[in-house]
């Protein structure tokens, strides 16, 4: 990684102690995991020397000295983290005089109006912070203010080396994977009793940690390693992800590990989730929270197989051309050199 004078740079990426980068490289090495190090930022290296350091959850004592401003001094060198906790964990423990970071929930906790004090103070010694979802960028930029961090989104990738092409299933099924906090089960659950009322012959698989009930001829899986989840994608007719409104994007890991896999998505059309997804050629788009809308797109997929696989095909090449996580790296480190 040079700057604009050509100067070679190195830099430090902080990450969560409980998903320890060397640990997940020797997964990867197995073949468990995508990616040598979590989300792709192994490809860091082909910009940059980079330094790991993995970080555990801050105790009271150095939250307290860090507000207090008596914690260990700021060294030099640029720091990056993945996300904005993940960069309050940083400023804590192993301050950095620059640092950037991603940010993902802030400004779905901003407007709910849940925005946490000690992460905006944060944030606001940063140098930038790029956002996954372009619905996020005005949002973000409000929040932090005129003299706050520059912000500038990058599209995010997955491996798609290991979430790779697959000849299309014979039995229809449909597969729905997601536990984060914005996924809507209830939605899901609904729209699936419609599909197994129009369509008995069909399987169902849901991954949730949802304590709701499922419809009756739903599997439910509590947890599902990569490697697995890479082959369920493969057994799927259809690949379902709703959510609440969110803006940032939740759901595209998924959609796009889907696509990758040649499989349409049929994903709710919140801000930001229409840069991963395209209407009609990729998988369909629906209103959140619409059970009926969800269950029609999806009936429309199994009906019609050979219009579900062009949709896959089409997935496919889309994730080739703009969503690996060599793409979302060096857009990354785009930004990073920016002085915009």
């Amino acid at each position: 990684m040079e700057s604009e004078d050509g100067a070679s740079l190195s830099l430090t990426w902080a990450h969560r102690a409980e998903q320890s980068a060397p640990a997940w490289a020797q997964s990867h090495a197995r073949g468990e995991v995508p990616s040598v190090w979590p989300y792709g930022l192994d490809a860091l290296r082909d910009h940059a020397a980079v330094q790991v350091i993995d970080l555990p959850p801050p105790g009271r004592v150095p939250r307290v000295r860090a507000r207090l401003g008596i914690g260990p001094r700021p060294v030099a060198g640029l720091a990056v983290s993945w996300d904005e906790n993940t960069a309050y964990r940083l400023q804590v423990l192993r301050p950095r005089a620059r640092f950037a970071t991603g940010v993902i929930w802030l400004t779905d906790m901003a407007r709910a109006g849940s925005t946490p004090p000690r992460l905006l103070s944060m944030l606001s010694g940063a140098e930038s912070a790029w956002v996954l979802s372009e619905a996020q960028v005005d949002p973000l930029r409000d929040l932090l203010g005129t003299r706050g961090p520059r912000v500038f989104p990058i599209p995010f990738g997955i491996d798609s080396d290991f979430f790779s092409a697959r000849p299309s299933p014979t039995q229809p099924r449909i597969v729905s994977v997601g536990n984060d906090r914005d996924r809507d089960p209830a939605t899901l659950y609904a729209a699936l009793a419609r599909v197994l009322a129009a369509r008995p012959d069909t399987e169902v698989v849901v991954q949730t940690a949802s304590e709701l009930v499922p419809p009756e001829g739903v599997r439910v899986v509590r947890h599902m390693p990569h490697a697995e989840l890479r082959d369920l994608y493969a057994t799927a007719s259809v690949i379902v992800v709703p959510t609440r409104p969110n803006l940032h994007a939740s759901g595209m890991t998924v959609a796009l590990e889907a696509l990758a896999t040649a499989r349409p998505v049929v994903v709710s059309d919140t801000p930001g989730m229409a840069q991963y997804v395209s209407e009609g050629r990729t998988g369909h788009l629906v209103p959140p929270g619409d059970a009926e809308a969800l269950a029609g797109a999806v009936l429309r997929l199994l009906d019609d197989p050979g219009r579900a696989a062009e949709l896959g095909r089409n997935g496919r090449i889309e994730v080739e051309r703009n969503f690996t996580t060599q793409i979302m790296v060096a857009a990354l480190v785009q930004g990073l050199l920016s002085r915009a």
